[in-house]
């Protein structure tokens, strides 16, 4: 099973760098020109759909004002691989179709504070000042990767799972609290804990879909695993999320999207309890999650909604460019 799942994700991994490699191969010219026919699908979407583009696209770039960019802004043109190689690739191919003197500020890594000046980032803060923090789906090769599902609901152990490394002290409290818990299999894997009691061996994700419930830990900043669960036949449990990505964990309903925990995970115990006992109420969060996860799957409008949010960018720090 694990080297089947290790597999998988190296699979997943060859993938990503492959598509960034012949992109990398088309030349920018032919991009900027095929961008205005790309920006021009939205209007072939049902008007439904194209809402909720629209939604996605103001959602993640909240500008509702022109600024204008620092010195420091750096063009296109001048934007050289980091030591973050994964995020530079995913925003290197947006960038990509828009001409290579246009300006912009950007951020790699766990980004838990609001930038001063707009600014691309994977993460931001969830809070109604976060109009600088400009999201795009960056670093997808890790947090974009689920498998499919092989087991119904029913067919699944009635306990909640989680693995993880704890580096911060909600995690760790939460691992002490409940890691020889009856209705849990939950664990640190870090190399830290080797020698504790609730230091456990590493679960591969299609081990960890073996159980009903599963629970979502946010760490520095978002949860790894939540869309893997979301996109799953099983229970995603997790507290109120605190950050929030391209995946828009904001938007996330407690009770429709996911069980919701109190900051303490103090009532767990009693979640895990009530939707043993209620599996229709639970498949049909199932259901939802689903959904909700189904939105980030079409590769098309993935593309149209990282254009639209560059060109509202572009549009909002002065830089109006013709084509």
């Amino acid at each position: 099973m694990f080297a089947t799942a290790k597999a998988h994700k190296n699979l997943h991994k060859l993938r990503f760098y492959a598509q960034h490699t012949f992109h990398r191969l088309i030349p920018g010219a032919f991009l900027q020109r095929q961008r205005k026919t790309l920006l021009r699908e939205l209007k072939r979407f049902p008007d439904d759909e194209q809402q909720t583009i629209l939604y996605r696209v103001n959602y993640c770039n909240q500008l509702d004002s022109s600024v204008e960019l620092p010195e420091q802004a750096i063009s296109l043109s001048s934007f050289k691989r980091e030591k973050s190689g994964t995020y530079y690739l995913d925003l290197l191919s947006v960038l990509r179709y828009f001409p290579p003197e246009l300006r912009f500020c950007h951020r790699f890594g766990d980004v838990t504070t609001v930038p001063d000046v707009p600014t691309l980032v994977k993460s931001r803060p969830i809070n109604d000042h976060n109009q600088n923090s400009v999201l795009l789906k960056l670093n997808r090769v890790r947090h974009y990767y689920t498998v499919k599902d092989p087991h119904r609901y029913d067919e699944k152990l009635d306990l909640v799972v989680w693995r993880g490394s704890c580096h911060q002290e909600h995690r760790r409290q939460f691992i002490r609290d409940f890691y020889d818990h009856p209705l849990c299999n939950v664990g640190d894997i870090h190399k830290n804990a080797l020698g504790q009691p609730w230091h456990k061996h590493f679960m591969s994700v299609p081990e960890q879909l073996k159980y009903k419930f599963v629970l979502s830990i946010e760490g520095k900043d978002v949860a790894t695993n939540l869309k893997w669960i979301m996109a799953s036949n099983s229970l995603c449990f997790m507290r109120r999320p605190r950050f929030e990505t391209w995946f828009m964990e904001g938007a996330l309903q407690p009770g429709y999207h996911y069980v919701l925990l109190k900051d303490d995970y103090s009532d767990l115990e009693d979640k895990i309890n009530y939707y043993r006992e209620n599996p229709c109420e639970a498949k049909e969060i199932i259901s939802n999650a689903n959904r909700y996860v189904d939105q980030f799957m079409n590769a098309e409008k993935e593309r149209l909604i990282g254009l639209l949010i560059m060109q509202k960018y572009f549009e909002r720090t002065h830089q109006f460019f013709s084509d």
